[in-house]
């Protein structure tokens, strides 16, 4: 090729590739938009580790239109150092969706926030709340309260990187720094950074002397050290999370705040959900049946299947699908002692399915 005429294609090439990165960008940025519009945080299905998986998120999904729903905790270091797509890739249908991220390097927190934004995810929150030894030892989860300079700088450093939102998920206190002015400086000085929203397990944490679960029901709760906290910045989307068990209850704080999260509750009876979309987004469609609910989850367990995924990873999410209800025994018992078995299909679902019709 004549040089003039290289030349000539090579800006024809860079010109086309800066218009389609520029496109590109551009459905990024209205997506984004679409999304701050219509995301609201007003009922959140907490993350949960080893529970709130992609199979457990879609099976929600099918129940729920508008409730926001959270991975299961994931480290910067798994996503730097490990497979990320295995940590990342989710269904399209499980929107709108928030990735929680486990760490305390800025620099790693704000590559990671962009991993995920180009992912797809709407939201990432920086989980300030795990009080496990392997959390703490990491420099992250609860134990950040003490240092929320370092969150406040983690919160910089992935505002500049990403557009979609950056959150704070936290205890009301660690240990015996749990005053009332210790909680206000956190928030203060992380919301001094960009972040917006707060999502506050209405719990302190003891880091030395409880394990994880002793963590999630030992300490009291204080409600009302939250809804002061929303009174002392009005500005700012505060969400209440820890032992919520009812949507009457739920409901009832959106008098004092302006979210609710819900997790283990939702878990073991997960048909809460059918009212959410009604009572919290004021969505008139009405909300499917157990029964359809299952009926939509056979395609999709149908093609996991395919892709050589085990049954027994989807079916044990949804053995409280039918609590309350006639037949809720043998539809736990058949998943519980078929659906792990070598070579499981969708006809120990159907089965089990059948037992409540």
């Amino acid at each position: 090729m004549h040089r003039s005429n290289w030349f000539i294609a090579a800006y024809h090439r860079l010109i086309d590739g800066i218009v389609c990165g520029r496109t590109r960008l551009w459905l990024r940025d209205q997506r984004i938009n679409r999304l701050l519009e219509t995301m609201k945080r007003t009922f959140c299905v907490a993350p949960m580790l080893d529970w709130t998986d992609r199979h457990e998120r879609y099976f929600l999904r099918l129940i729920s239109r508008h409730a926001l729903l959270y991975t299961e905790m994931v480290t910067t270091g798994a996503l730097l150092r490990g497979d990320a797509g295995r940590y990342l890739s989710f269904s399209p249908q499980e929107h709108p969706l928030a990735l929680q991220l486990g760490g305390s390097e800025p620099k790693a927190m704000a590559q990671c926030a962009r991993m995920a934004e180009d992912y797809g995810y709407d939201e990432v929150n920086i989980n300030v709340g795990c009080p496990s030894d392997r959390v703490k030892n990491g420099q992250f989860g609860a134990c950040l309260m003490a240092t929320p300079e370092r969150v406040a700088e983690c919160v910089a450093h992935m505002q500049a990187a990403v557009k979609i939102p950056i959150t704070v998920k936290h205890r009301i206190g660690i240990d015996e720094q749990d005053s009332e002015a210790d909680l206000e400086r956190f928030v203060s000085c992380v919301s001094a950074a960009g972040c917006q929203t707060f999502i506050v397990h209405a719990r302190k944490a003891w880091l030395q002397g409880l394990n994880p679960k002793q963590n999630r029901d030992v300490p009291p709760l204080d409600y009302a050290r939250v809804y002061r906290l929303k009174q002392t910045f009005p500005a700012l989307e505060i969400i209440l999370n820890g032992g919520l068990t009812s949507m009457e209850t739920a409901k009832q704080q959106l008098q004092h705040v302006d979210g609710v999260m819900l997790g283990r509750e939702i878990y073991h009876n997960p048909y809460l959900l059918a009212s959410v979309d009604r009572c919290f987004y004021a969505d008139a469609v009405p909300p499917p049946t157990r029964h359809e609910v299952v009926e939509r989850l056979l395609p999709y367990v149908q093609r996991q299947l395919r892709e050589q995924v085990a049954l027994k990873r989807i079916t044990r999410h949804i053995l409280g699908l039918f609590h309350g209800q006639p037949g809720a025994k043998a539809w736990r018992r058949i998943l519980s002692e078929k659906g792990p078995r070598a070579h499981a299909g969708l006809e120990v679902l159907k089965e089990a399915w059948s037992r409540v019709k």
